[in-house]
């Protein structure tokens, strides 16, 4: 089924963000794994995850271990949770890609922007990892609860910021395979715009009644 594609691990796999991302890379043939900060929290949601995707490959493990098991590993925990996760994990990514989708939210003005004095969550993350770890920036702006629904077309474009190019393009290949587009958005210290931009579409959400505000990228790419 996976096609020589690289097992994801998607650490807080149980909770919107997360299990959105695993139900479409699940449909999109992906081998996955659940992780948690318990076991058998992340096991309930992997066998949930193969009764309705009708597979029985897809693996639940503490975050730890789902980070050991994967090729990239993809981090969809709220801030709060966004240093205590990575250190938990730091020797299981060496060698990896890590997406982190972390937004540096700081309630209760969630709708105000808030970036950290490093600059951004994803900066941070990469420093607490080290250089042996490819970090790249993504999903920050996508509303969780619809991608839930894998069916839905979402009309929200996806930032993808990295300091290597290949890192980056092995985490488009994981953006369009959600059923989004992608776009090369430069360094990782450019994450600050997209981790930035959250508050501003939470504040639109708000002010406009929108449900699950996102972004678009205009014109079209020359050849």
């Amino acid at each position: 089924m996976s096609e020589g594609r690289p097992t994801v691990a998607v650490l807080g796999g149980t909770g919107d963000l997360g299990s959105g991302l695993a139900r479409r890379w699940a449909r999109a043939g992906y081998p996955l794994v659940i992780g948690s900060r318990g076991a058998e929290k992340a096991e309930t949601a992997a066998a949930e995850l193969n009764t309705r995707s009708g597979r029985s490959d897809i693996r639940g493990m503490a975050n730890p271990e789902a980070a050991a098991a994967a090729d990239i590993v993809v981090m969809t925990v709220p801030w709060s949770s966004h240093a205590s996760t990575i250190e938990s994990v730091r020797a299981a990514c060496q060698g990896k890609i890590f997406v982190d989708t972390t937004v540096p939210l700081e309630p209760p003005k969630v709708g105000t922007v808030q970036l950290p004095s490093e600059g951004c969550a994803a900066v941070i993350a990469q420093r607490l990892l080290g250089e042996g770890v490819q970090v790249v920036s993504a999903f920050q702006d996508v509303a969780a609860a619809k991608l839930q629904d894998e069916d839905l077309e979402i009309e929200c474009d996806v930032l993808v910021c990295g300091d290597k190019a290949a890192a980056r393009d092995a985490v488009m290949a994981l953006v369009e395979a959600s059923g989004l587009r992608g776009w090369h958005a430069g360094p990782l210290a450019n994450s600050a715009a997209a981790e930035a931009l959250t508050s501003v579409l939470i504040t639109l959400n708000r002010r406009y009644k929108i449900e699950g505000a996102g972004i678009r990228i205009t014109g079209k790419p020359g050849v």
